[in-house]
């Protein structure tokens, strides 16, 4: 993917709104149970593919703030670098939503599964991947329906950049 200057632009605005809506919402960005509102920016991929860029820079820098550290970057990052590989081919945005929730729940849940259990009962690597997986869910079917009110503005795919799925289905 070619990226011109405002492409490089928007990812830099991508990447520095993840992090910053990361860290305000600390509480409730990391852990087992996490409703990370930096979420919505995975579903800009629909639009526009190369956000992939911003998404996964912002992914691993609001990473580094985690108690998991390096590893939260490597695993936290390849989980939203699959999501939106996914994401990008998708033509309808509802179906989008299944695999952020998906991969974050995988291999999210696997990362605690190891580092919090530390391999424990299997029963473990379940929970940690439900919880993750519902918090995933519910921030991005929040998101669904922001992005619903957001598509009857005339100006919302210039203000994104949308260069694919311009009339997108719900």
């Amino acid at each position: 993917m070619k990226l011109t200057t405002k492409d490089i632009c928007y990812n830099a605005i991508i990447a520095a709104a993840y992090v910053a809506l990361t860290l305000i919402s600390i509480p409730i960005s990391y852990g087992m149970v996490q409703f990370r509102i930096a979420e919505f920016f995975v579903l800009l991929v629909f639009f526009k593919k190369n956000y992939i860029y911003g998404i996964c820079l912002g992914t691993a820098i609001a990473n580094l703030g985690s108690t998991l550290s390096l590893w939260d970057v490597l695993f936290g990052t390849l989980a939203s670098a699959l999501a939106c590989a996914c994401i990008m081919f998708s033509k309808h945005l509802l179906i989008a939503i299944i695999y952020p929730v998906l991969f974050n729940a995988l291999i999210v849940g696997f990362e605690l599964y190891w580092f919090i259990y530390n391999f424990g009962p299997i029963e473990t690597f379940f929970i940690s991947a439900g919880w993750v997986a519902l918090g995933e869910l519910v921030v991005l079917l929040v998101s669904y329906f922001i992005l619903l009110i957001l598509k009857n503005r005339h100006d919302f795919k210039d203000i994104i950049n949308a260069s694919q799925n311009i009339d997108f289905k719900f």
